[in-house]
């Protein structure tokens, strides 16, 4: 390891730990000004050209804004309208009635774990905050539990989404790796399902259990009235609203065209027609449209005017979270591009231990400095894969399974799901780290020990 990836190190660790000083301390700048100021001072550290740090910051915002920003858009619009038409009410009033106060993180996880299979971390959570906050609203008047009802539901959901995210074909991380080191995309995608199990029981609904008593955690007024209506129905007006299944349907018809393109992956070879028409309606922004649009007809929306105008009113509240991933998206980038994960790929060769734990450890150390799951993965399986071509005894789709878990580690400040769940939910950066940062690396390294357990077994395949 050279001088020079000694001092990029010490500038990626020093910038990240600058941000939180911004936005803690005096003078507490806003995070998207805070992101956009270090992001800068990174790229003037490094030596980057002007014209390319500024081309890093504009490209990194765009990209981001472009992969996540349409579709939170489009999941604000699709919960506004669940919630106007009282589908989330009667979706929260059926899980709350149907399950204990115990019992709702484990639902949750569970709804969660299913909608997770084709969906991106980001994707999944916009899909289900309509449900997270009609059940937490419930808990919240009818006065159960201790602490922040919010954390108690959302916990189980993030950890569940993660797991799905990082451990589980078709997800892009996982898919990259298994193409990358040309291994069984059925084989890593059993041992996925296996490891996401115990990481989700542990980072969901056992550690809700604990942090949720512990925070005062809550969505501003505005976030709310988005996905919850205030007003309570009447009998008779409650049974005009739509019923539960059709609601059901509607909220879950972005998944359900995502699995579809899953499967379609799965199944089909890479010329069929039926495949590029899948990969078409299964695409994040086209299902999430789709799904707006069945729901504007099955859900009888009302006057056009009224639901142009509730549409409208639906996505100033995440107006503020939009920017910030945005400035995230911009320090990734420039991250990126300063090569800081090539400093994290030769310091790696400085240790000599197992190739599944070395997985974990590169994709960790690129995803944590970068803020990207994606650069971690392609980084650590690019760097293994003349191992897991060599012939020796290695179980490659266990390889794959490690570098995954990996990149989910201690998703921070640099992260656009970070600030996309405190800013969900009102939370301070300390909060949103003990939430999602810390049930990000439970499910991490639960899966790294799950790794080693299966390890232990005969291979698959």
């Amino acid at each position: 390891m050279s001088l020079a990836d000694i001092e990029l190190l010490v500038i990626a660790l020093v910038s990240v730990l600058g941000l939180v000083a911004l936005i803690v301390l005096k003078p507490r700048l806003h995070p998207l000004v805070a992101l956009l100021v270090v992001s800068m001072a990174v790229g003037l550290a490094t030596g980057m050209p002007l014209n390319k740090l500024a081309s890093a910051i504009s490209s990194g915002a765009g990209k981001t804004l472009g992969a996540v920003g349409l579709v939170v858009a489009l999941g604000a619009m699709l919960g506004k309208l669940l919630a106007d038409s009282g589908v989330t009410t009667r979706i929260a009033d059926a899980i709350v009635g149907r399950s204990s106060y115990r019992m709702l993180p484990w639902a949750m996880a569970g709804v969660a774990f299913i909608i997770g299979i084709p969906m991106f971390f980001e994707v999944g959570l916009v899909v289900l905050l309509p449900l997270i906050f009609g059940v937490a609203r419930k808990l919240e008047t009818g006065g159960a539990g201790r602490g922040s009802a919010y954390v108690y539901v959302s916990v189980p959901v993030i950890a569940a989404l993660a797991a799905m995210h990082g451990m589980v074909p078709p997800h892009p991380g996982p898919l990259t790796a298994i193409a990358t080191l040309k291994t069984s995309v059925g084989a890593t995608m059993i041992y996925g399902f296996i490891a996401a199990i115990p990481a989700i029981i542990l980072g969901g609904p056992l550690y809700a259990a604990f942090i949720a008593p512990r925070m005062k955690a809550r969505p501003d007024e505005a976030m709310i009235h988005q996905y919850v209506p205030q007003v309570e129905t009447s009998p008779s007006v409650n049974n005009a609203l739509p019923g539960v299944g059709i609601g059901v349907l509607c909220a879950l018809l972005p998944a359900l065209l995502m699995l579809f393109h899953a499967v379609a992956e799965v199944l089909l070879d890479k010329g069929n027609g039926l495949l590029h028409a899948a990969a078409f309606i299964g695409n994040p922004i086209v299902a999430m449209l789709l799904g707006l649009l069945f729901a504007m007809v099955m859900l009888r929306a009302g006057d056009p005017e009224a639901v142009r105008q509730s549409l409208s009113a639906s996505v100033k509240p995440i107006s503020n979270v939009l920017l910030i991933i945005a400035g995230g998206g911009a320090f990734q980038q420039v991250l990126t591009d300063a090569r800081v994960g090539d400093a994290i790929v030769h310091m790696s060769h400085q240790f000599n231990v197992s190739p599944l734990l070395l997985g974990w450890l590169i994709s960790m150390l690129l995803s944590v400095s970068t803020g990207s799951a994606t650069v971690g993965i392609v980084g650590a399986a690019g760097l293994l894969a003349p191992l897991a071509a060599s012939g020796t005894d290695l179980n490659t789709p266990l390889l794959a399974l490690s570098i995954g878990c990996g990149s989910l580690f201690f998703n921070y400040a640099n992260h656009a799901g970070f600030w996309l769940v405190k800013e969900s939910f009102g939370m301070s950066l300390g909060e949103a780290t003990q939430t999602i940062s810390v049930v990000q690396s439970i499910v991490s390294v639960v899966g790294l020990v799950m790794v080693f357990v299966l390890n232990l077994l005969p291979a698959l395949g």
